[in-house]
């Protein structure tokens, strides 16, 4: 077996099993009475997670075997399938509407969220881009192309409408191009003309707008706008340094909203305590770690800007998670991955991580 194994990256391999195998059990934990309640099965979440982790590793599996450089030749097709699922979402009938929200295809069984697969899409196209045009960049009409498909993308995601998202997909963008060569000036240029456009689109949903005033001053409404971020503080606090025992936190317990989703790290915190929280995000810390020197080391310019942009992706989404949970940025729904319930995101995360891995068994010089 470890034969099989020689070459990649095992640290990686193994922060993202672990990660994987971890968060099937939180899901149970943070959902098994929820669960109960619904459905009258308090493994209804646990056996979906776990037929995600399933499939998830299939995919990492056939994407670890698969010369990176196939993603080159797909690049172009990857992305017009990821805007196509990005229109289908709004056709009766094929996208599903949940809490106000059209995100999902309807799939037998399954309801796949296509901004999932818009994140892998952009990373490819772009790497495969910069890999031809990286000299063009430091022009402002070199970065006209990207700066287009990044609109469309955005857009189209906003109309779902999805912010985090689409806050997601111009980060990620953005620092590829910069560590490209792009200009910061250009940088500037684009973040003040983009500033309207962010407050507009903050302050016309007034959900929106209620989650900045919330991250303020959460205790103005604690019943309502405050609530979620401060039964997050709760369980945190409750949790202490060792936590109160894994399947022992009471936040779970319908006062904690979405807490086998986005806010699975409180339970953690709460169960687990400050060593489990600190250990979770270490573990991301290293994964990311690994996944930039796998970008350092790669062998040419499309490995590396394809490793970059999934390092990118999975520590941009860790952290904006980890932050919200601790109230240190306004909400906003993004998972936690390998750990958050949710097929589409466990399912590309590691089929990312798959490329990772063999764009990792081909690096050159690494020490």
């Amino acid at each position: 077996m470890l034969k099989k194994l020689e070459g990649y990256d095992l640290i990686i391999l193994t922060m993202v099993v672990v990660l994987t195998c971890f968060g099937v059990v939180m899901v149970y934990s943070a959902s098994s009475i929820m669960a109960e309640k619904r459905f009258h099965d308090s493994f209804f979440f646990l056996k979906r997670q776990g037929l995600f982790a399933i499939v998830g590793f299939c995919c990492m599996y056939v994407a670890m075997k698969t010369d990176y450089h196939f993603w080159k030749k797909a690049a172009v097709p990857v992305l017009a399938a990821c805007v196509l699922a990005l229109l289908l979402v709004f056709v009766p009938g094929i996208g599903g509407n949940v809490k106000g929200a059209t995100r999902w295809i309807r799939l037998p069984g399954f309801n796949f969220q296509p901004a999932e697969l818009a994140k892998l899409a952009l990373i490819i196209f772009m790497a495969y881009s910069l890999d031809r045009k990286q000299e063009q960049i430091r022009w402002f009409k070199g970065l006209f192309p990207y700066m287009m498909v990044l609109m469309v993308m955005i857009g189209l995601l906003m109309i779902q409408p999805d912010m985090g998202s689409s806050m997601t997909l111009a980060g990620v963008a953005i620092v590829m191009l910069f560590v490209a060569g792009m200009r910061l000036s250009h940088i500037i240029s684009i973040a003040l003309f983009s500033a309207p456009f962010v407050y507009y689109a903050i302050r016309h949903k007034e959900y929106r707008w209620r989650r900045i005033t919330s991250f303020l001053n959460p205790w103005a409404d604690p019943g309502n706008t405050g609530f979620q971020i401060i039964q997050s503080w709760l369980a945190f606090g409750s949790g202490g340094i060792t936590g109160q025992g894994l399947g022992e936190g009471k936040q779970k317990l319908f006062y904690l909203p979405e807490a086998h989703t986005d806010f699975i790290l409180s339970v953690i915190g709460e169960e687990l305590g400050f060593i489990g929280t600190v250990t979770v995000a270490a573990m991301f810390f290293l994964l990311v770690h690994r996944s930039i020197r796998v970008a350092i080391y790669a062998e040419d310019n499309f490995g590396r800007f394809l490793a970059l942009g999934i390092a990118v992706l999975i520590g941009a989404q860790a952290f904006v998670n980890i932050a919200v949970v601790m109230g240190l940025v306004p909400t906003k729904g993004l998972a936690l991955p390998f750990i958050s319930y949710g097929g589409s995101s466990l399912i590309l995360s590691l089929m990312a991580m798959g490329i990772l891995l063999n764009i990792s068994s081909r690096m050159r010089g690494a020490p």
